[in-house]
């Protein structure tokens, strides 16, 4: 489809009445000069008159591409299609269980090492880092720059970290990720959990009572499970709830395929944006110009003589 004309100032266009109106006088008067020749016939050529005419027309057709560019002509482009951002919280379990060696490294060292792959893959979305024992810290705000996350391991390695982090709360984490990504006012929304161990906050109902709030959020909660044994009903149930799914690594190359899946879960999505307008002066501009150089041209010769 071609696109749409509109005009930043269009009120101006009302000036257009006044080249309109010389065009109007220009065609219609019958204005002349009359000498006293002695009593000779004056011969008429009606094809000299109309291209008289039009050479007196140029001026106000330039005054009126004069108008239009006052007016400030744009084009409405077509509708393109925009890539929805996805707000990705990662939400890591920093317990001191987090620190049992696991391949080469730990469980936390193989999660932060899967964390910056994944993140890497995912250009365009904006992700955020919480760390969470007993209590929370948000140590990367949402966002798409995401060089802090490389720096973040050395700083939150389980064992280094005061006493209060010592335990695994994940309740309290999904909260505090949820508070954060409720902020977020575009884009979808999701919450990536690695955790090792069991929370003893999610029982008694706390678990479905969390999910229910997540999942009328519209944010959706992947699980990482980075240890041996079952994953813990009350993860399973939120993840499941939410429409996310909790996964069960207990050796690196399972991690690592838990957060390929991930990402092949994570869809990007484009929804169709706006048409924008833009200037579109060039057209108008062409038109100004040529019309300048008729009216040039004209006057060199192609006037009317009063004799």
């Amino acid at each position: 489809m071609d696109a749409l004309h509109a005009f930043r100032q269009p009120l101006l266009l009302l000036l257009l009445a006044v080249p309109v109106l010389l065009l109007v006088w220009t065609w219609t008067r019958t204005d002349g000069v009359a000498l006293p020749f002695d009593g000779a016939s004056r011969r008429r050529g009606r094809g000299w008159g109309l291209a008289l005419r039009a050479a007196e027309s140029l001026p106000a057709l330039l005054l009126a591409v004069a108008v239009v560019l006052l007016a400030g002509p744009q084009a409405w482009g077509e509708p393109k299609s925009k890539r929805v951002l996805t707000n990705i919280q990662f939400c890591v379990d920093v317990s001191g269980s987090m620190n049992v060696k696991l391949g080469e490294g730990s469980r936390y060292d193989l999660a932060m090492g899967a964390i910056n792959t994944f993140v890497d893959r995912r250009e365009g979305d904006a992700f955020g880092l919480t760390f969470f024992g007993v209590e929370v810290l948000h140590w990367v705000p949402l966002t798409t720059d995401t060089s802090a996350f490389k720096c973040a391991p050395p700083f939150m390695t389980p064992g280094r970290l005061p006493s209060w982090f010592g335990g695994t709360y994940i309740g309290n984490a999904l909260r505090a990720c949820r508070k954060v990504l409720n902020e977020r006012e575009e884009g979808d929304k999701m919450i990536v959990l690695i955790t090792d161990g069991y929370s003893a906050d999610l029982a008694g109902g706390a678990d479905q009572e969390i999910a229910r709030q997540l999942e009328d959020d519209g944010i959706v909660v992947m699980t990482v499970h980075a240890a041996e044994g079952d994953i813990p009903e009350e993860v399973a149930r939120i993840a499941a709830q939410t429409g996310g799914e909790a996964f069960k690594t207990d050796n690196p190359a399972a991690i690592e395929a838990c957060f390929a899946k991930i990402d092949s879960m994570v869809k990007t999505r484009m929804v169709k944006a706006q048409a924008e307008a833009a200037d579109d002066y060039v057209l108008w501009s062409l038109a100004g110009l040529a019309t300048l150089a008729l009216a040039l041209l004209a006057a060199l010769g192609l006037r009317a003589n009063p004799w």
